[in-house]
């Protein structure tokens, strides 16, 4: 086609099926996928996972992040449960002030986290939960290694004691299949099938759930690489044996940069529930942040409802309070996700603030568009920080204005490497301020 040729329509293509003026952008499949779950939602781990990564909680912290977990959900049903360690005092307490909170109608159920021992599920059997993780290290990199003797058959056999145990005390077991991602097939089958088997003598008890670990970040999203990488094939091979959509957990970690899209690719093979952290937080680079997946669960129609995402800038400050902040350029929610400083982004915000935001974030997110200046704002920047700021808008010949960005140049040529934030710029406007 030549450029003669090209069609110059009078309005703009802006693909609003896609980018939705009111929503988060939207998949328009080509082909649905088959087996997409009609719904997905989230688990947290933040009290078990969060704590293991290094996130050091008092009792108040635990239970005000279990708090921000109900907030951002509501009754939207985007995050269903929380799970919690069992084996310390300050543990213990959290968990006991979330199930009042859940026993008074507090949309998040509390779980707790075991190791598969028959001692370790009599002492969640007395605490009030209704289901429990259990661990159960899949590959054999574990199973050769932790156990004496070593072996697939050894571990298998002890998981499956605790197994019965959970059952006999009535709860409902989840089983963690630590580093499924290098786990033989040979043995996640098997011992998946044992689980149901065992688990069919309990028919008053709700089927045990699976949870796919890629503990180490190594699963790949792809279909056409084999097994145990390829986090579709994981998923549809459980599938094959029975396991429904919502028995099925995802938890991946970040190691090698794919959580969200292995995340998108558990689901899209046809697991329902997703288990990681709101903003992230988890052992190493941390576990697949919720927010994000839900943000794309949105898009792909598996989410009847938006939580609260507004709730989330409240869970960030009580990071930054806790000296655990989340990264400046974390996406979403970090302190400079939404913050420009070239001056061409800062003239396109001025003339249509859609060519440089992803979607309406003031709206959906609660957090403004930002600008720090820079030796690179120019004056678009500083119109972009008037406008925001007062309401105002100066035309580029303003003077005042030209003094202003004439004087921040200067200071920039004088070798200044810091930013220019608007209670500065407010300062130096003074009387001088543009009309």
């Amino acid at each position: 086609m030549t450029l003669e040729a090209m069609p110059d329509p009078r309005q703009p293509e802006l693909f609003e099926g896609a980018f939705p003026r009111d929503g988060f952008p939207a998949y328009e499949w080509t082909s649905r996928p088959a087996d997409i779950p009609r719904a997905v939602w989230t688990t947290e781990t933040t009290h078990r996972d969060g704590q293991q990564g290094g996130l050091p909680l008092t009792v108040d912290q635990g239970i005000r992040i279990y708090e921000l977990m109900c907030a951002f959900t509501g009754a939207s049903g985007a995050l269903r449960q929380a799970e919690f360690f069992v084996y310390r005092e300050a543990d213990r307490r959290m968990l006991e002030a979330a199930l009042a909170r859940f026993g008074d109608g507090a949309p998040v159920e509390p779980t707790t986290w075991i190791r598969a021992s028959a001692k370790d599920a009599a002492l969640v059997s007395r605490i009030g939960v209704r289901e429990t993780g259990m661990l159960a290290s899949a590959s054999d990199y574990h199973t050769f290694h932790k156990f004496t003797p070593g072996g697939r058959r050894h571990a298998a056999r002890s998981y499956l004691d605790a197994v019965r145990a959970v059952l006999d005390a009535g709860l409902r077991p989840r089983l963690h299949l630590e580093d499924a991602t290098r786990a033989p097939e040979e043995f996640v089958v098997p011992f998946v099938e044992a689980v149901k088997e065992v688990a069919s003598a309990q028919p008053g008890i709700a089927p045990p759930k699976f949870r796919i670990c890629d503990t180490m970040g190594l699963g790949l999203p792809y279909e056409h690489v084999a097994w145990p990488r390829s986090v579709p094939r994981l998923v549809r091979r459980l599938r094959e044996l029975g396991v429904a959509a919502e028995e099925l957990e995802f938890h991946p970690h970040n190691d090698t940069h794919l959580v969200v899209a292995n995340c998108l690719a558990a689901i899209q093979a046809g697991c329902a529930v997703v288990n990681g952290t709101l903003l992230g937080k988890g052992e190493r680079t941390g576990n697949a942040p919720l927010e994000a997946v839900l943000v794309h669960a949105a898009g792909m129609g598996c989410l009847p409802e938006l939580p609260d995402f507004h709730a989330l800038n409240d869970l960030a400050a009580l990071y930054e309070d806790m000296g655990e902040p989340v990264p400046a350029k974390y996406p979403l929610y970090g302190r400079d996700a939404h913050r420009t400083r070239a001056g061409i982004h800062a003239d396109g915000l001025n003339k249509f603030w859609w060519m440089y935001a992803p979607f309406d974030v003031p709206r959906l997110l609660g957090r403004p568009l930002e600008l720090s200046f820079t030796k690179d704002s120019g004056l678009a920047g500083l119109i972009f920080l008037i406008r925001q700021h007062t309401g105002r808008e100066p035309a580029k010949d303003d003077p005042g204005l030209q003094a202003l960005h004439e004087e921040l140049r200067r200071q920039f040529d004088a070798g200044r490497q810091t930013a220019v934030e608007w209670e500065e710029i407010e300062e130096l406007l003074g009387a001088a301020a543009p009309a």
